[in-house]
C-alpha cells in the first residue's frame, strides 16, 4: 500500500525559475487556442433530409453536449445537423419563450424583425413542457465525463485538497474567464463598481457587457506620489498581451505634493516639473486605447484604478491568482522572481518601473491560466508556499474511501471542467445548484440580470414569460386558449387559401382539383353553389401554390366564361402582401426557387402569367378551351417528360448556377410535380427568375420560394395536431360571412382589443430578445426555443431558432430594418 501525505511547512528562499513565455490563451473544447491566429467563425446547418423533420427535446441536447465537449471530450457530432469549427464555440445561450408556438411565429411573422433576420437556421420542435430542467440534467455520454482531465484530477494528492488555490479554483485548467473577478468579489475586494457609493465621479470604460476566453488581456500599473488630499497618480502603464508598452505616462497631480515616494515610484520633482499631462487626459486615453471586451490584469490592481478614477468591470488580480492562507497575499517581487525567474524592484534601481511591473503581471497571468491551478500548485508548493510533501508510514494510513462515482449530469460535467452555468427566470423546480440560479418574474429583469454578469457564463439559460403571461391575461380560461389559438390557425391557412369561379354549370370538384393542381399540391377543395353559378373554395399546402394560381389562373376562360381567383376578403389578410414579401427575402429562402413541371396539355391552356405577387414577368395570352379530361375512352394520358426527378431538374436549372439541392415531396404512389431549387446563391435564383419565359416553353412554372424551407406543408405545419371538425370550416365561414348579433360584435371588438395587446407583447419580446443577442460575445451559439403546447385536445409544434453570433450580425439586421421586406427582389424583377 502506498503511503498517506500531509504537508509541513517550512521556510525555503525563492529560486531561479525558468522564464516562462507569453502566450495568451483561449479555452476551446478540451485545449487551448493562440488568440491571435486567424480562424473561421463556428456555423450550424440542418442536414438537408432531416430539414422537414421536427427535431425532439433529446436531439436538442445532443447539439449543446456536442458544442460544449466537441470530439475531443467524447461526444460526437449530433445526427440531425452539423456544427462546423465546434472548437472555438465561446459560450451557449438558450432562451425558451414560453407559451408561443411555431403557429404565432409565423401569425406574428412581420412584427419579429429580428428572430426572422438573426437566425439562419429554424427547425419544427417537438413540444416539451420542461425544457430548461431537462437541459442541466440531460445525461453526457460516460466517455465525456471520464476525461484525461477528470481522471487526472482524482489522482490529486489528499492533503492538496485544502490549498487556498485548488479550493477557490478546482483543479481544472480553464480560459480566462473563470479568473476574471466577479461584481460581488470586486464590491467585498473595494474596487471601483459603477452605481456604488463613493464612485459617482469616476469614469467608465466602454467595456462590453461580457468578456470571452478569446478577449484581449492588458497589464497595467501606476505609481503614485503623497499630496495634500492623499495618494494622487505620477505615472501610469499599459502593455498589451505581447507584453508591448502602449502607453506610459507621467501625470501632474491637481494638488500640492508633499512626498513623491521616489523610493518606491522613482519619481522625482524634476521628472514632473515639465509634464502638463493631467489625470483627464489619461482617462480619456485609456478609454481609446482598450477595446470593449478588453481584461485589465495588474497586481492588487484595484489600487491602479482608484488612482485612476476608472471603471472598468473585467479584471484579473495576480495577489487573488497566488492565494495565500487567512486573506494574505504575495508581493509581486516574490512572484516574479519564483514563477517567471525575473529579478524586478531591486534595491539598486531607484524606485519601481511600472512598466516592468505591468508586464510582470500580464505574464503571471498568462501563466497561471495556461498552466492550470493544479499544476500550478504542484510546481511550487515548496518554493512559494513553503509545504512539503511528507511521506507517512504506511501503518499510519487509514482505510481509503471509496471513490465516488463521477456524475454523467451535463451541468455537473460542465463544472467538473471549471465552465459556469446558470438559469436566470422565473422560479421553477430547475435541476440545478440553487447558488446558480436567479429568479425574477419579468422579462425586463431577467434581461437586465444577465446583461450586468461581469463575465458570461459558459451555459446560460433564460425563461422569458411575457408572452405567456399576457396569453394568459388575455384568455384566462382553458377553452379561450384554445379558440384563439384556433383563429391564429385559420388565419395562417388563409395564405394558402384561393376563391374561384364561376366555373362551368356541373364542373365537379376533381376537376377543380386537377386544374389547380397545376400550381402546386392541394390540400382540399370546398364547392359553394351559389343560386346560378358554382364557385369553389381552394386551400393549397404551400403559400406558392396560391400565388400561382392568383397569377396563372385567374382570367382562364372556360367554355367562353372567365374564371376569377381571388384571396379571401377579411381583416387578417389586409397585410398579406408585406408578409409575402417578408417570406421571399427570408434568409431561409433568399437563394430558393420553386417550379411546377405542367402536364403539357394542360400548359397548352394556360395562359402564362404577366403578374406573380406584383412582379411583371412579361404578357399573358388567354386560352379558351375547356380543361381536357385526363381519361380519354378510359385511358390515362401521361408523359414521361411531365414527372418531375431530380436529376431532370438539376439539368434544366445547372445552367443558371450551381443547384446545392433539389427537394421533391411526391405524394406515397405518386410522381412529384413540383420541387424546391436551392442555388447557391441568390444571384443564381435571380438569373432562373429572368428566365421564367424560356423555362415556360419547357413546361415549368417559376416562383420564388415563399414556405420556409423546414416546413413540408405551410398548412399542416402551422397547425395543431388534434381531431378536425367536419363542421369547422362551415362554422367559420359563416362567422365571417353572415350577419351576426351585436352580442358577436362585441365580442369580435374584445377578440381585436386582445390582438392588438398580443401584437404590443410580441414587439417587445422580440425587442428585448435583440438586446440579448447583441449582448452576447462573439462565437456564442445562441438558441432561442417556442416550446409549442401539449393540451388534451391535441399538440401545437414549436420553433426552435439557432445562430453563432458574428460581429457583423447585429449591423446588418439594423439595416435591414430600415427598409421595406423584399426591396431587393423586387428590384431585381422589375
Amino acid at each position: 500500500m502506498d503511503p498517506t501525505t500531509s504537508l509541513k511547512r517550512k521556510y525555503v528562499a525563492p529560486a531561479a525559475h525558468k522564464n516562462s513565455k507569453r502566450l495568451l490563451t483561449v479555452q476551446e473544447g478540451d485545449g487551448t487556442l493562440q488568440c491571435e491566429r486567424p480562424h473561421r467563425s463556428p456555423r450550424i446547418s440542418v442536414l438537408l433530409d432531416r430539414l422537414q423533420q421536427p427535431i425532439t427535446m433529446n436531439e436538442l441536447t445532443e447539439l449543446l453536449h456536442y458544442a460544449a465537449l466537441g470530439k475531443a471530450g467524447g461526444v460526437k457530432q449530433p445526427s440531425w445537423c452539423r456544427l462546423l469549427h465546434q472548437r472555438r464555440i465561446a459560450a451557449m445561450n438558450v432562451v425558451i419563450v414560453e407559451g408561443m408556438t411555431q403557429s404565432h411565429f409565423y401569425k406574428h411573422y412581420l412584427t419579429l424583425l429580428h428572430l426572422r433576420n438573426n437566425y439562419t437556421t429554424r427547425v419544427t420542435f417537438t413540444p416539451f413542457p420542461d425544457v430548461a430542467s431537462t437541459i442541466f440534467s440531460s445525461e453526457v455520454p460516460k466517455s465525456a465525463t471520464l476525461s484525461p482531465r477528470h481522471r487526472e484530477s482524482s489522482q490529486l494528492h489528499k492533503a492538496l485538497n485544502h490549498h487556498p488555490v485548488i479550493a477557490k479554483f478546482g483543479t481544472q485548467r480553464s480560459g480566462l474567464t473563470a479568473y476574471v473577478l466577479s461584481q460581488e468579489e470586486m464590491i467585498k475586494k473595494n474596487y471601483p463598481v459603477k452605481g456604488m457609493p463613493g464612485f459617482e465621479e469616476f469614469m467608465c470604460t466602454n467595456s462590453a457587457d461580457c468578456v470571452t476566453d478569446c478577449s484581449p488581456m492588458f497589464g497595467l500599473d501606476c505609481e503614485m506620489c503623497l499630496t495634500e488630499k492623499g495618494n494622487e497618480l505620477a505615472r501610469v502603464s499599459l502593455v498589451d498581451s505581447d507584453g508591448e508598452c502602449v502607453m506610459d505616462e507621467l501625470v501632474k497631480p491637481p494638488n500640492r505634493i508633499i512626498n513623491y515616494l521616489t523610493r518606491f515610484s522613482g519619481i522625482t520633482a524634476a521628472m514632473l516639473k515639465p509634464v502638463t499631462t493631467t489625470l483627464r487626459d489619461v482617462q480619456v486615453k485609456l478609454r481609446k486605447l482598450l477595446p470593449s471586451d478588453a481584461v485589465l490584469v495588474g497586481h492588487s490592481i484595484n489600487n491602479d484604478l482608484l488612482a485612476l478614477k476608472l471603471i472598468h468591470p473585467h479584471v484579473i488580480d495576480t495577489s487573488l491568482l497566488y492565494r495565500r492562507e487567512f486573506g494574505q497575499r504575495f508581493k509581486l517581487k516574490v512572484l516574479a522572481e519564483t514563477v517567471l525567474g525575473r529579478q524586478i524592484q531591486t534595491e539598486e534601481r531607484m524606485g519601481h518601473n511600472p512598466t516592468e511591473d505591468a508586464v510582470a503581471a500580464l505574464e503571471l497571468a498568462q501563466y497561471f491560466i495556461k498552466t492550470g491551478p493544479r499544476q500550478v500548485v504542484e510546481l511550487h508548493l515548496e518554493e512559494l508556499w513553503g509545504y512539503t510533501i511528507k511521506e507517512e508510514p504506511a501503518d499510519c494510513e487509514p482505510e481509503p474511501e471509496p471513490e465516488p462515482a463521477p456524475s454523467h449530469r451535463f451541468a455537473d460535467v460542465l463544472h467538473t471542467r471549471g465552465r459556469k452555468v446558470s438559469y436566470i427566470g422565473k422560479r421553477s423546480d430547475i435541476a440545478l445548484n440553487l447558488c446558480n440560479q436567479q429568479w425574477y418574474n419579468t422579462d425586463k429583469e431577467v434581461l437586465v440580470t444577465f446583461r450586468s454578469q461581469a463575465s458570461c457564463p459558459f451555459l446560460s439559460v433564460l425563461h422569458f414569460s411575457s408572452f405567456s403571461d399576457c396569453l394568459k391575461r388575455c384568455t384566462p380560461h382553458q377553452q379561450q386558449q384554445r379558440q384563439q389559438y384556433e383563429r391564429v390557425c385559420a388565419n395562417l391557412r388563409d395564405l394558402c387559401v384561393v376563391f374561384a369561379g364561376p366555373f362551368p354549370a356541373g364542373f365537379s370538384e376533381r376537376e377543380v382539383r386537377r386544374l389547380f393542381c397545376c400550381c402546386g399540391p392541394v390540400r382540399k377543395i370546398k364547392m359553394m353553389n351559389a343560386a346560378v353559378r358554382v364557385h369553389a373554395k381552394v386551400e393549397f399546402e404551400l403559400l406558392e401554390g396560391a400565388v400561382l394560381a392568383l397569377g396563372t389562373l385567374n382570367g382562364l376562360s372556360m367554355q367562353g366564361q372567365l374564371i376569377k381567383v381571388q384571396r379571401p376578403v377579411h381583416e387578417s389578410m389586409l397585410d398579406v402582401d408585406l408578409t409575402l414579401e417578408a417570406l421571399m427575402c427570408d434568409s431561409l429562402n433568399s437563394s430558393n426557387l420553386y417550379t411546377v413541371k405542367l402536364n403539357p396539355r394542360v400548359a397548352q391552356r394556360v395562359h402564362f402569367p404577366a403578374h406573380i405577387n406584383g412582379h411583371t414577368f412579361g404578357t399573358g395570352s388567354i386560352a379558351v378551351d375547356r380543361f381536357p379530361p385526363a381519361k380519354v375512352n378510359g385511358t390515362r394520358h401521361t408523359t414521361e417528360k411531365f414527372k418531375l426527378s431530380e436529376e431532370m431538374v438539376r439539368e434544366t436549372f445547372s445552367h443558371f448556377g450551381t443547384v446545392d439541392g433539389v427537394a421533391l415531396h411526391p405524394k406515397p404512389g405518386k410522381y412529384a410535380r413540383h420541387a424546391h431549387i436551392k442555388f447557391k446563391s441568390s444571384e443564381e435564383k435571380y438569373a432562373a427568375l429572368s428566365s421564367t419565359k424560356d423555362l415556360w416553353r419547357e413546361n415549368y412554372l417559376l416562383c420564388p420560394s415563399l414556405t420556409p424551407p423546414h416546413l413540408p406543408s405551410w398548412v399542416a405545419s402551422t397547425t395543431a395536431v388534434t381531431a378536425v371538425d367536419p363542421d369547422e370550416d362551415a362554422a367559420e365561414d359563416e362567422e365571417r360571412t353572415h350577419n351576426v348579433t351585436s352580442s358577436e360584435v362585441k365580442k369580435r371588438q374584445r377578440r381585436h382589443q386582445l390582438d392588438q395587446e398580443m401584437a404590443t407583447a410580441v414587439r417587445k419580446l422580440d425587442r428585448r430578445l435583440w438586446k440579448l443577442f447583441r449582448s452576447l460575445p462573439d462565437g456564442t451559439l445562441s438558441v432561442v426555443i417556442l416550446p409549442g403546447h401539449t393540451s388534451a385536445h391535441g399538440h401545437s409544434p414549436g420553433l426552435c431558432l439557432m445562430e453563432v453570433k458574428n460581429g457583423q450580425q447585429w449591423k446588418r439586421a439594423g439595416h435591414e430594418e430600415s427598409r421595406p421586406a423584399g426591396t431587393d427582389l423586387m428590384c431585381h424583377l422589375k
